[in-house]
């Protein structure tokens, strides 16, 4: 590997660990509980489906910031529904666009990137890439959890495989 992208290929790495098990779990959402939300004020089970798009797409227009020209064709994202109730057939076809999307801007950036400030919505002074993608996996490792935990309500078995990529050592 080379060492001017090695950060970055491995925040791209945790991101697809994280996207993946977020589609396993959206497998597990029964098609007639998507209105169902476990308390007033939370998210439809649908809606929380939805927002995890959204938390994708954040990784797209990050990635965007950094490499518009390159990158050009991700403003065609931003007509996409996000933050929507949808079923789990939609948000896996698209949580797996999303991730071609995010590997394809991945291969633009190095490590040098990673540590460029880049204006934001939130912070117009500019805020460097890493501290950008990460507070964005942080998004979506936290809705990623909501998703695990609304399962766990409506009584879906499901557990730390379900959270995390579970690496077995090696045989010796």
């Amino acid at each position: 590997m080379n060492n001017t992208t090695e950060l970055t290929s491995l925040l791209l790495e945790k991101i697809e660990q994280q996207i993946t098990l977020a589609v396993g779990l959206v497998a597990l959402v029964p098609a007639d509980r998507l209105l169902w939300q476990p308390a007033p004020e939370a998210f439809q089970l649908g809606h929380l489906l939805g927002h995890l798009l959204e938390a994708c797409a954040g990784f797209c227009a990050a990635l965007y910031r950094f490499k518009p020209q390159e990158l050009a064709h991700f403003t065609k994202l931003r007509h996409l529904p996000v933050n929507h109730v949808c079923d789990a057939r939609e948000a896996t076809e698209r949580l797996r666009d999303y991730l071609k999307h995010i590997r394809e801007g991945f291969r633009t950036l190095n490590d040098v990137d990673l540590a460029r400030r880049v204006p934001t919505v939130f912070v117009p002074a500019g805020e460097a890439g890493l501290t950008i993608l990460l507070a964005n996996l942080e998004h979506f490792i936290n809705h990623k959890h909501q998703l695990f935990f609304y399962l766990k309500l409506l009584g879906i078995e499901v557990g730390t495989p379900q959270l995390y990529e579970i690496k077995t050592p090696p045989a010796r």
